[in-house]
């Protein structure tokens, strides 16, 4: 084989071996394959192009260029602590929590820089306005409000950016020391006005129940009374009956009787003692024996 021969022989082996690799070149450069958690951001002569998604991707080689590669996890901002105020002028500390996830990522590219930096400057301003609307009460109990206000003012404000706000926390809400102590006076005195309330309460369920007993006793001696007079109204209606019924006879029989219960007791007196007694006195006790020997 000729010199000559030997050199062609050469150049085309060269030439092949440089056709195969750009070939190869071509190939690589032509297909993306993109991982599942991210996107590319594709640009023609410097322009957008396209957005590649996750999966295997076909681009003109040389022309365009796959030149922003964007996560799509959600992604938590570092926590931040910013001053608000409230309505009633209390100072407060909020610690707040943001997780975002970026949507459209040649919005992401092109029109914010640092988004970590713009997201966290928008929660804090947006924080300060919506404590700004309300009392500190109102920020310790409506919590779960005051989280999903601020989220649904986030998510409005970074639209353009390409971004969902997926979760915002508020994580506490710190108060200085003065306004720490007054908190607790006025916890200690509510505390001691509700005792106050409580003793008050069970002195007049007291004063109530002693009212009740008393009422309860007077309605009983009331009811005792009632009964004795129907009683004694009942023995007098007998009685009159009986003077109705049997005459005269019968009023003789009851004023005996009277009369002998007299006399025993004046009998039954204690010590010794002499009665002296009229003579028609001593006829009358004499009639009634005898009428309530008869009686018998």
């Amino acid at each position: 084989m000729t010199e000559d021969q030997i050199i062609g022989l050469l150049t085309s082996n060269i030439i092949y071996v440089l056709a195969a690799i750009l070939i190869i070149t071509v190939i690589f450069k032509g297909i993306k394959i993109v991982p599942q958690s991210e996107k590319y951001v594709v640009e023609r002569f410097g322009r957008l192009h396209s957005v590649l998604g996750p999966g295997i991707n076909f681009i003109v080689p040389f022309l365009d260029v796959a030149r922003h590669k964007i996560s799509i996890l959600e992604r938590q901002l570092p926590n931040a602590t910013q001053d608000a105020i409230t309505k009633d002028n209390v100072l407060v500390q909020i610690d707040t929590s943001v997780f975002y996830r970026i949507l459209e990522p040649e919005k992401t590219v092109y029109r914010i820089r640092d988004v970590d930096g713009a997201i966290a400057t928008t929660v804090a301003g947006i924080v300060r306005a919506e404590i700004g609307k309300m009392d500190l009460d109102e920020v310790q109990s409506n919590r779960a409000q005051l989280i999903t206000r601020i989220q649904e003012s986030v998510e409005t404000a970074v639209d353009d950016w390409g971004i969902e706000v997926t979760r915002a926390e508020i994580l506490d809400v710190n108060l200085d020391q003065a306004t720490r102590d007054a908190m607790l006076q006025q916890l200690n005195a509510e505390r001691a006005r509700r005792a106050q309330v409580t003793e008050a309460e069970g002195q007049k369920r007291a004063v109530e129940l002693n009212a009740d007993a008393e009422l309860y006793a007077a309605e009983q001696t009331a009811k005792a009374r009632r009964i004795q007079a129907e009683a004694e109204a009942y023995a007098t209606g007998v009685v009159a009956k009986a003077i109705q019924d049997n005459g005269i006879e019968a009023a003789q029989y009851q004023v005996a009787l009277k009369q002998v219960e007299a006399l025993n007791t004046l009998g039954n007196g204690a010590g010794s003692q002499t009665i002296v007694v009229p003579a028609n006195a001593l006829e009358a006790f004499g009639n009634a024996f005898n009428m309530l020997k008869g009686g018998k």
